[in-house]
């Protein structure tokens, strides 16, 4: 019996990415396995948005790779009102902010840098990406003498939130490590928003972004690199946003670029 599936010409390019393409044809349908294939896509990504983010357990592994955690949550009181409800996912509960208020008040030294770990629309891409994301970057900045400070990890979490969280932790920078909209084929991406001199009111065009962190897009090696150099230069000139540029992978020697490309 022939084969009913007709092959596309262009499948040998299917080796180099996840994308959509040469899927097959069977009559005028797909084939079978490319549609489960999609539909359990679709499931992951629906998945991705509505699993709640084991706030405890990732602070746990935090904790045991040598960093302070503190734990917050947004003025969304749950899934439903953070969907429905973006304005709330920017401002801390009430609860939340008394407790780092309380937190930078009692600091001798505000901190350089506050890292932020949100879950976003993707509590899969936290719970995956943001520690190895924090242990690639951790020793750079010891090197260069960066203050850090605790890492907040922050429930039902827009990129806003982290403004009011660096706020009120008198951080010079805030890096935000959340969860982006997943895709058909990236549940687990986390996105890095880098603001310098962090407050309650800040735009878009303040900050700078790194995108699709995880194994096979942006590897954990690739994205330090790049936030250690954002956060370098927004020291340097006071700012971050549309008048710093990433010109991180100009610097990047070439054997270190296949490296960190390869991990």
């Amino acid at each position: 019996m022939s084969d009913a599936v007709e092959k596309n010409p262009w499948a040998q390019l299917k080796a180099f990415t996840n994308a959509r393409i040469a899927l097959g044809r069977a009559g005028s349908s797909l084939p079978t396995a490319p549609l489960l294939a999609f539909n359990l896509s679709h499931a992951q990504a629906r998945d991705a948005v509505h699993q709640p983010l084991d706030a405890d357990a990732l602070r746990r592994q935090i904790d045991a790779a040598g960093f302070a955690t503190l734990g917050v949550q947004s003025a969304a009181p749950d899934r439903q009102h953070y969907l429905r409800r973006p304005d709330l996912g920017r401002k801390l509960s009430d609860g939340g902010r008394a407790l780092l208020a309380g937190y930078g008040a009692a600091l001798d030294d505000a901190p350089d840098v506050v890292f932020v770990v949100g879950d976003g629309l993707s509590a899969f891409a936290a719970a995956k990406q943001a520690l190895p994301l924090l242990q690639a970057v951790r020793p750079r900045l010891d090197a260069d003498g960066w203050r850090v400070g605790p890492v907040v990890v922050a429930t039902q979490a827009r990129v806003a939130l982290g403004d009011e969280i660096g706020e009120l932790l008198r951080a010079q920078v805030v890096a935000m490590l959340i969860g982006e909209r997943p895709g058909l084929s990236s549940p687990d991406s986390l996105g890095v928003y880098l603001t310098w001199a962090p407050k309650v009111g800040c735009h878009d065009a303040l900050r700078n972004c790194i995108s699709n962190v995880r194994p096979e897009g942006l590897p954990h090696a690739a994205a330090a690199h790049k936030l250690h150099y954002l956060m370098t230069h927004a020291r340097r000139l006071k700012l971050t946003g549309v008048g710093l540029k990433d010109d991180s992978d100009s610097l990047l020697p070439q054997a270190e670029a296949e490296r960190i490309g390869a991990a």
